[in-house]
């Protein structure tokens, strides 16, 4: 065995023990069932500010308490956090700044020669009493000139069970252009040079209409210029009011305009910013096991598909996106995932060749501990829902995610009258490798017309939700409002159909959990 492999054994096995050994010993008689819940992990509050327009103002969380029990030992990273969250998050921690550079044995020398590259995640812009303003987001980077054997040394750490020489030929591309994006310089307290925009022609999903894009966007012609330099990460994240200069005023029209954005300077930095209109339909969307093929809770497999293998459209997703672009012409696309801002162009990529375009959303570099990883997605749910008080928000996301669990419900109370529908596809009920339990108790209080655990992309079809019909009744629920989709038996159902239960024995529950590392290690 590997090197790597036993590494990534002990980790896993380090990770868990402190678990197993706060829970206490069955007692009493061994048929007993303990009336209890899994430990949960300990969530702080998100290091950001929360405010949806100025700039986000970020903390620097360390990402090297504990390198001795590191997969990328020396690089920067912390322990997996699947022991935490539920599912394995092995885009986590990835290497940053310093950590790159003296990885790679890189002079500041070296990298002052280094062009500056712009990642630009496509943005929104809501309208407000001054115009439209638009929510610039990215990093500042430098890209080092890496040998190709060494690109392969570096891949290999994430394809454990698996050498880079042993894939075909295109995933072994794959896997060493998604290591050299991982393995990059950000560029921290530097100024964001002038953005151009411009009007952008239809893109995304063959043209169709609403965030795709066929109405025809005029005006908007312009360069603006970022207020405040990048944070200690290299992140900009602002609100930048911008001239109208022929643009439909948000008050006038239920359209998404359009512009093309361009840092100048930069030779990577293009994205498209989606002009929103203050009421309207918008899907906030995830990607990993959704959207497309991940299987994130299996470790090996999710670290194949992810930075070798083609990405994949999970069933008939596209057609069911497509059609709701078509059958609601102004509706937006917003496509939020965690996974870290090194890896976003490959995910940008793939949206907009298959689904219909739409803005985007990512994790900063900042929020890298797991605290963070499990705050900031509600972050950037807020940000949204408030930067946008009079629209309606359908939320599609799966069970493997165990903030979507936590924070999607929190949405409908948090902001009341504006969740219109949230969809969840139920993993474990079709996925035999999806071993991790979720939790369905905040649903309790939620009116089943307004979710839908489903099984498959077909459940989704028929719905009318742009008038809030949410609920296939043929799709069985089957919930009681706790934990779900326990391991070895543990459960009596598995909700959407399947069986599910409420309570459980931690001690068995804190051995599969052993048995678990082991297995995906």
């Amino acid at each position: 065995m590997s090197n790597v492999t036993w590494h990534a054994r002990a980790v896993a096995l380090l990770a868990v023990l402190p678990l197993v050994a706060a829970i206490p010993a069955p007692t009493g008689d061994a048929g007993t069932v303990n009336d209890a819940k899994p430990p949960q992990p300990a969530i702080t509050p998100s290091p950001v500010q929360n405010n949806p327009s100025p700039i986000i103002q970020r903390g620097i969380i360390s990402d090297v308490e504990n390198d001795v029990n590191s997969i990328l030992s020396g690089l920067g990273s912390d322990i997996p956090t699947w022991v935490a969250s539920g599912v394995p998050n092995f885009f986590q921690g990835f290497p940053t700044g310093d950590s790159v550079a003296s990885s790679l044995g890189l002079k500041s020398s070296d990298l002052a020669a280094l062009p500056t590259n712009v990642l630009n995640i496509d943005p929104y812009a809501n309208w407000t009493k001054s115009g439209w303003n638009v929510r610039f987001h990215g990093n500042v980077y430098k890209q080092p000139n890496t040998s190709r054997s060494e690109l392969d040394r570096l891949a290999n750490v994430f394809l454990v069970g698996t050498n880079i020489k042993d894939l075909p030929p295109s995933e072994q591309d794959q896997a060493r252009n998604l290591t050299a994006e991982i393995f990059v310089v950000q560029q921290p307290h530097v100024a964001v040079n002038t953005i151009h925009l411009e009007p952008s022609p239809s893109q995304g999903a063959s043209g169709q209409p609403g965030g795709g894009g066929s109405s025809n966007t005029t005006g908007g012609v312009q360069s603006v210029t970022l207020p405040y330099n990048t944070t200690a990460e290299g992140d900009f994240d602002v609100f930048v009011p911008i001239k109208s200069n022929g643009l439909t005023a948000g008050n006038e029209t239920s359209a998404i305009q359009r512009l093309n954005t361009y840092v100048e300077g930069a030779s990577i930095g293009n994205s498209t910013a989606y002009l929103v209109p203050p009421t309207g339909l918008t899907v906030i969307s995830d990607i990993d096991d959704i959207l497309r093929i991940t299987k994130i809770y299996e470790p090996k497999e999710g670290l194949l598909n992810s930075f070798a293998k083609a990405f994949t459209p999970w069933e008939n997703m596209p057609e069911i996106y497509a059609n709701w672009s078509s059958k609601i012409p102004h509706m937006h696309f917003h496509y939020l995932t965690t996974t870290p801002e090194q890896v976003t162009r490959n995910y940008m990529s793939f949206i907009y060749s298959t689904y219909p375009g739409g803005s985007f959303d990512t994790r900063p570099l900042n929020f890298s501990d797991v605290s963070a990883t499990l705050s900031i997605r509600k972050f950037l749910l807020k940000k949204i829902f408030e930067t946008f008080p009079q629209r309606k928000f359908i939320l599609v996301a799966d069970t493997s995610n165990s903030d979507v669990m936590r924070d999607y419900p929190e949405m409908v109370t948090d902001f009341p009258g504006q969740v219109q529908c949230i969809f969840l596809r139920n993993t474990s009920a079709t996925d035999s490798g999806d071993k991790f339990p979720y939790d369905t108790s905040g649903f309790k209080n939620i009116s089943q017309d307004k979710f839908m655990f489903f099984v498959n992309a077909d459940d989704l079809t028929n719905l009318d939700i742009e008038n809030g019909q949410c609920y296939n009744h043929s799709i069985p629920q089957n919930l009681t409002f706790s934990y779900q989709g326990l391991p070895f038996g543990l459960s009596k159902h598995n909700g959407a159909g399947q069986p599910v239960v409420g309570r459980y024995n931690l001690w068995t529950l804190a051995a599969s959990i052993v048995v678990a590392a082991v297995m995906f290690s």
